[in-house]
């Protein structure tokens, strides 16, 4: 295998195993961090908008990749109250599955390439995304993935749900079989269907499933 492709997979391969390890920040007290901590969730701040909506239009869109438009409704804890104003993090590779950069990203912000964005659920907890059909890694066995970080308006800290996985991913189940979800926020594996030329699918999460301190209310 050629060495650059051969470290460019280990690194990504790394960025994955980091996004979902529960990781306690240095400055937190091990077991208050709500959902466990994440390594790379705390990127959603920055260059955080000012003003963010429910429906989102990623940097990839016009990329040349295949059209998807994932939309969903955010529910509250007790799985059917829409739960408002609560901002999802989304980062994805591009369609050669890696997490592809533009000079004018952050330094940071790089780990998780230029497709990355935010999203705000209004009032009857809906959002959109219109985005590019990941590609898994190259040379990887992991399948395709959206990944998502949640901010809720009345919690103190960010916590990942589960990615978004694609059913007719022929990769989706060797590696389920290896690695079992977590049912973060509840599954993550969605559905396509194609309405024209774009793959649409829908994808629902609910506050606090699966996620370790989240606080009883």
């Amino acid at each position: 295998m050629n060495k650059k492709v051969l470290s460019t997979t280990i690194v990504l391969y790394t960025l994955a195993i980091s996004c979902s390890a529960p990781v306690s920040p240095s400055n937190t007290q091990p077991g208050k961090v709500i959902g466990g901590g994440c390594d790379g969730c705390e990127l959603m701040y920055i260059n955080l908008p000012k003003q963010i909506v429910s429906v989102d239009t990623s940097a990839g869109w016009n990329s040349g990749g295949q059209p998807l438009k994932i939309s969903g409704k955010v529910l509250k804890a007790d799985g059917t109250t829409p739960a408002p104003g609560v901002i999802i993090y989304y980062w994805q590779t591009d369609k050669e599955g890696y997490y592809a950069n533009r000079p004018y990203l952050n330094e940071k912000a790089k780990r998780h390439g230029y497709i990355r964005g935010w999203l705000k659920t209004a009032a009857d907890g809906r959002y959109t995304l219109y985005t590019i059909r990941p590609a898994p890694y190259p040379d990887d066995s992991l399948p395709a993935h959206i990944h998502l970080s949640i901010k809720e308006p009345d919690l103190p800290n960010e916590y990942y749900t589960d990615e978004i996985n694609f059913e007719d991913d022929p990769l989706l189940i060797p590696y389920f079989k290896r690695y079992p979800p977590e049912n973060r926020g509840g599954s993550g594996v969605v559905q396509v269907s194609l309405q024209n030329s774009m793959q649409v699918a829908e994808h629902n999460i609910v506050l606090g499933l699966n996620i370790p301190g989240y606080p009883d209310k």
